[in-house]
């Protein structure tokens, strides 16, 4: 009796012909059915992209002081081209359609160099400045007005399906070339220094800088809805070091003053 060998995924019996371990449809990935259900869906999708489009415009004028009209931002701007092109391969990606949003995520990275899994949840008025060697994972979720610069990356740490990108909150700046990793969550209000490698949670209002990232609070402090100082940072190791300066100074003037009282009880 001939064995049967079974496709690994579908499990459907191989034909002869088939040479690998999977069969033709597993390998194509390429079945796609669209339920009466799913319409609802793409008319909210379609909502979606349509109105992110105004957002994602409106941001650039306003976060980048170089933009001097729609048509420069419209042909000129990689981070605009990216973002549009993302929420198109991110509908596709919705309703389930195969192949489709990760060619078009293709094309947007080999256009801009910018790479956005057509997985990714992307909220209003987020802009990408510049934008080169910028990479956004699956399960990445973006707030609303969220600015990114180059070179951010919003990896994962592991090879598990499911939630492995990090969650960033509304209102938050992550400066050039920050790293971001894991499924972590980065709270509201949240400025990320640059090259700072974020491996923990954020608390909202808060100022990340350094490898590991250090979270440094900002209380009492009000801070803008749009704030894009992301150079005016602070450095918690020349803190410390001022700290311990100022403890050996104090240190000093007590040993000095024990001297004194010695000598002149002497």
């Amino acid at each position: 009796m001939e064995n049967k060998l079974e496709c690994l995924i579908c499990g459907n019996t191989l034909s002869p012909k088939e040479k690998s371990e999977y069969c033709s449809k597993c390998l194509l990935g390429l079945e796609f059915e669209l339920k009466e259900e799913d319409l609802e869906k793409i008319k909210q999708q379609l909502k979606t992209i349509l109105d992110s489009f105004g957002s994602d415009i409106r941001a650039a004028f306003i976060k980048d002081p170089a933009a001097r009209s729609l048509v420069e931002v419209l042909t000129s701007y990689p981070g605009i081209h990216a973002v549009l092109l993302h929420r198109v391969a991110h509908f596709f990606y919705e309703i389930g359609l195969p192949f489709v949003p990760r060619y078009i995520s293709h094309i947007a990275r080999q256009i801009t160099g910018i790479e956005i899994h057509p997985g990714a949840k992307i909220g209003k008025d987020f802009f990408i400045d510049h934008g080169s060697g910028t990479v956004i994972g699956e399960t990445a979720e973006i707030g609303d007005n969220v600015t990114i610069y180059q070179g951010v990356t919003l990896g994962g740490t592991s090879l598990t399906p499911g939630k492995r990108h990090p969650t960033l909150g509304n209102n938050v700046v992550v400066g050039a070339g920050a790293k971001i990793l894991g499924p972590i969550k980065i709270g509201d209000n949240v400025k990320i220094g640059a090259n700072s490698v974020v491996i923990s949670d954020v608390p909202p209002n808060s100022v990340v800088v350094g490898v590991p990232g250090r979270i440094v609070s900002r209380e009492g402090e009000k801070i803008p809805t749009i704030d894009l100082h992301h150079g005016d940072l602070p450095d918690p190791i020349v803190d410390m070091i001022k700290t311990i300066q100022r403890k050996i100074e104090n240190l000093e003037k007590e040993v000095q003053n024990l001297k004194q009282k010695k000598e002149g009880g002497a």
